[in-house]
């Protein structure tokens, strides 16, 4: 099984949910982990859990960045950060993936400033799985959506490499076989979106190995229309948060109208299937993370909010992508094109 640096320090909830979430790898999987962190914090938590000793080791660093931080000041005053610490670990072969619950932007640097590119790859991106509908039985009910902040503005070229490296982590982690890929734009049209995009599209339609299914709006996002949604990073982050916020919204007024009088209880009864399965969907915890594409190493990137669960299935996705060679795949794709 491969081996994961899991940066402690990272999240809203470090050490603490990291060290338990890394504690229940052990005793369920065969996935060796190395948990960078303050060593003393890391053994309190674990003295007060059960763990396997044997799955766990701990390379000590007292130095982290925070989630408010500037990455570039964080990384610049602190060499000795948990993230680069553990980037460094994968760098220099002593693992073979990174989990960070930590700063987004002192995880897309670590990976820049410890990591190879992909030949040929010109910017990575960070992508981002979130609950959709689906159109036919088995399909995944998580789409991947990328870029979601890596690379604020995109070029066509670096659009046809996002949608290769999408296709090939939806391939081998999601297991989609032939994954249908989408340009987020403001119309279905070929000839919408500006000449960035319109170059994107007729690349994107001619690229081999490429299901290209055309553009998609934003309506169809939440739809089961692509596996695989291409968008530079500024648009995706935006798509993102509104996704997440429109979920937690639904469920947050379910849960005031069950509470405002009976007949808001009987309509909630009558909807609490639904409403639960909307929650179980936007439960980040059940997906764990997503990674950070164009390297040749892996890195996943799970929610500042995890808990032990969302960390120990985050290391689970970086497993599978490690021993399913992902970035093998990405790199065989961009040379094909």
């Amino acid at each position: 099984m491969p081996s994961i640096a899991v940066d402690a320090m990272g999240g809203d909830f470090a050490p603490e949910e990291v060290v338990k979430g890394v504690a229940q790898v052990s005793l369920r999987t065969d996935i060796q982990c190395t948990l960078v962190g303050n060593e003393q914090e890391i053994q309190a938590i674990l003295d007060r859990v059960p763990y396997n000793p044997e799955r766990i080791g701990v390379q000590h660093t007292t130095e982290f960045v925070t989630m408010a931080e500037d990455p570039k000041v964080g990384l610049r005053r602190k060499r000795r950060a948990s993230v680069l610490v553990a980037a460094r670990l994968v760098a220099d072969g002593h693992a073979d993936a990174v989990v960070t619950a930590g700063n987004t932007g002192a995880a897309v640097i670590a990976c820049t400033q410890c990591f190879k590119a992909i030949q040929g790859v010109f910017k990575p991106a960070l992508a981002s799985v979130y609950p959709r509908q689906t159109e036919y039985p088995g399909q995944d009910q998580l789409a991947l959506l990328l870029d979601v902040g890596a690379t604020i503005r995109c070029d066509a070229t670096e659009l046809v490499q996002f949608a290769i490296m999408g296709s090939a982590y939806a391939r081998h982690v999601s297991k989609v076989p032939n994954p249908r890929v989408a340009l987020l734009n403001m119309g279905v049209e070929e000839t919408r979106g500006g000449d960035i995009l319109v170059e994107a599209y007729h690349r994107l339609k001619n690229c081999r190995g490429i299901n290209f299914v055309g553009n998609i709006e934003g309506t169809d996002l939440a739809k089961g229309k692509a596996d695989v949604i291409v968008c530079e990073g500024l648009l995706g982050n935006v798509a993102l948060k509104i996704l997440e916020g429109v979920a937690e919204v639904v469920v947050d007024l379910a849960g005031t109208a069950r509470r405002e009088s009976w007949r808001w209880k009987l309509g909630f009864f009558m909807l609490a299937g639904s409403i639960g399965r909307l929650r179980d969907l936007t439960d980040y915890a059940i997906y764990g993370g997503a990674p950070i594409l164009g390297f040749e190493h892996v890195m996943i990137k799970s929610h500042g909010r995890s808990n032990a669960r969302a960390v120990e299935n985050a290391i689970k996705v970086a497993a599978k992508a490690v021993r399913d060679g992902v970035t093998q795949e990405i790199a065989a794709g961009i040379e094909q094109v």
